[in-house]
């Protein structure tokens, strides 16, 4: 039962964060918080999905959630330093 509290508390935290980062796209128009704003919404989905699906087999598949999260980090900050 607790785990399911912290990772609904986790989630929230992701969608938080995401929240924030929306917030300063919003000011600057900069992607690089859009793209921040993405990914760690799709941190938020990944933790959702995989605290529905606890102790399924297709529970692996998530993950590419997050791996897309990461690829997305990865690119803003790569095309944040190009500028």
């Amino acid at each position: 039962m607790m785990a399911y509290f912290f990772t609904g508390t986790i989630f929230f935290g992701f969608l938080v964060i995401a929240g924030f980062f929306f917030k300063f796209w919003v000011r600057s128009r900069d992607h690089f918080f859009l793209l921040f704003a993405i990914a760690f919404l799709l941190f938020g989905i990944e933790r959702f999905c995989v605290s529905l699906f606890v102790g399924r087999t297709t529970i692996s598949y998530i993950y590419i959630i997050r791996l897309i999260a990461c690829c997305l980090i990865l690119a803003a900050i790569v095309q944040k330093n190009r500028k």
